[in-house]
């Protein structure tokens, strides 16, 4: 009868580190992981159709202003605009859908994310690194003559 009861013990603890352990495994994926949840926020902050509401109109830049082959952040706007090829501007939201932080540049051909090492496609947003998983939605702009507006 001795016998069961060190059965049992060993266990117990062998629940108790499983659990604790699972429990350390589950806080850091919620740390590392947990800013996913907030994407779906991101777009409706900074997505095309809310940028165009407020700021209509409003001139962010001269076309000069943005690189070829590069972009500019737009910060207070929460809009990045690119230009990967001389004369096509695209514009994106600033807002990593990773964890809902503001990207930080615009270089080597990519939107870059300094929070969590995230690069995006200056061409159409899409996810060139990770951690994220999702792109940046598309903004609404609009190029007259040399002069970009939000649309």
């Amino acid at each position: 009868m001795a016998e069961p009861a060190t059965t049992g013990r060993a266990t117990t603890r062998r629940c108790f580190l499983t659990a604790a352990g699972a429990a350390g495994l589950a806080a850091a994926l919620t740390a590392c992981g947990g800013g996913d949840d907030s994407s779906s926020a991101a777009p409706s902050r900074s997505g095309g159709s809310d940028q165009s509401g407020g700021g209509a109109g409003m001139e962010l830049a001269k076309t000069s202003d943005i690189p070829e082959g590069g972009g500019k952040v737009f910060k207070d706007h929460e809009i990045v605009v690119t230009q990967p090829k001389v004369g096509e501007f695209k514009a994106f939201s600033s807002v990593c859908p990773h964890a809902g932080n503001p990207v930080g540049d615009v270089s080597g051909g990519t939107i870059n994310c300094p929070f969590h090492g995230s690069k995006f496609s200056i061409t159409d947003g899409s996810v060139k690194a990770g951690p994220a998983t999702k792109p940046l939605p598309s903004a609404e702009i609009e190029v007259k003559g040399g002069t970009i507006s939000m649309a």
